[in-house]
């Protein structure tokens, strides 16, 4: 399996409810560290994964709708808590249908699956990993 991984970052507020989450029920910051790994089992006929840049750029755009915004705002996620667990899974849904709709190019037509760190600090991270629709 070949792979290709890009990297970016994003910035958010939230609460969590429950008591699990001891003081993290208050509103309070999180930076993300994002990384987005794209697989396929056999290189395109330019020999590569995927354009990086356009990934890259995918990636940018998808963690824009997010950046620097009150998630406790945001309809999207009304009753639900936004985990980082719960946010991997949102981007990766986001960068899916990204990619089924065209943004990626030609390149993206192979592509068998996605993987979506969220990086909260150098010691702790959740992912969501699948594969991709209409994967080859």
């Amino acid at each position: 399996m070949y792979l290709v991984n890009v990297r970016d970052h994003f910035m958010i507020a939230h609460s969590f409810n429950g008591a699990v989450f001891g003081p993290a029920q208050r509103l309070h910051g999180a930076t993300y560290v994002v990384d987005l790994e794209l697989r396929r089992e056999e290189l395109d006929a330019d020999g590569i994964v995927v354009d990086i840049g356009l990934a890259t750029q995918v990636l940018r755009t998808v963690l824009a709708e997010l950046n620097f915004r009150n998630l406790d705002e945001d309809s999207a996620f009304d009753g639900r808590n936004t985990t980082t667990e719960f946010l991997a899974r949102v981007i990766f849904d986001r960068i899916a249908a990204r990619i089924a709709a065209g943004e990626l190019g030609p390149h993206a037509s192979g592509l068998a699956s996605a993987r979506v760190v969220l990086n909260e600090s150098h010691v702790a991270w959740a992912a969501y990993e699948g594969a991709l629709p209409g994967a080859a």
